[in-house]
């Protein structure tokens, strides 16, 4: 199938080259599979789960995934600030492809 696609057309034309935009870097992956596990996270929970990034990297990537609609930022007006973090129904819709990244990498761990 990914043959197919570099055959017929550019690459960067492809389906494949899209979805791996909006998921590539190191921490995309994981800020998406957390967000599925617990749901609605805060700032700070997240880089509790993802242990070694720092606040600078993880608001890029946040920014980054907002942007592409794949996550909703909600922002509550009130002292100390309090911002939430979910999954977009875009976001959602992309776990099927992440779960089975996950299956795959099970089923094929040397």
């Amino acid at each position: 199938m990914i043959r197919k696609y570099i055959e017929e057309a550019n690459f960067e034309d492809t389906g494949f080259s899209y979805t791996l935009s909006l998921i590539s870097g190191k921490h995309k992956m994981v800020i998406l599979y957390c967000l599925m596990e617990y749901e609605t996270v805060r700032f700070n929970e997240l880089k509790r789960y993802l242990k070694n990034i720092s606040d600078k990297t993880l608001s890029a990537n946040l920014k980054q995934l907002e942007a592409d609609h794949l996550i909703v930022r909600t922002e509550y007006p009130q002292i100390p600030p309090k911002v939430e973090y979910s999954l977009s129904a875009r976001g959602r819709s992309l776990m099927d492809v992440l779960d089975r990244l996950c299956v795959w990498g099970e089923s094929n761990r040397e």
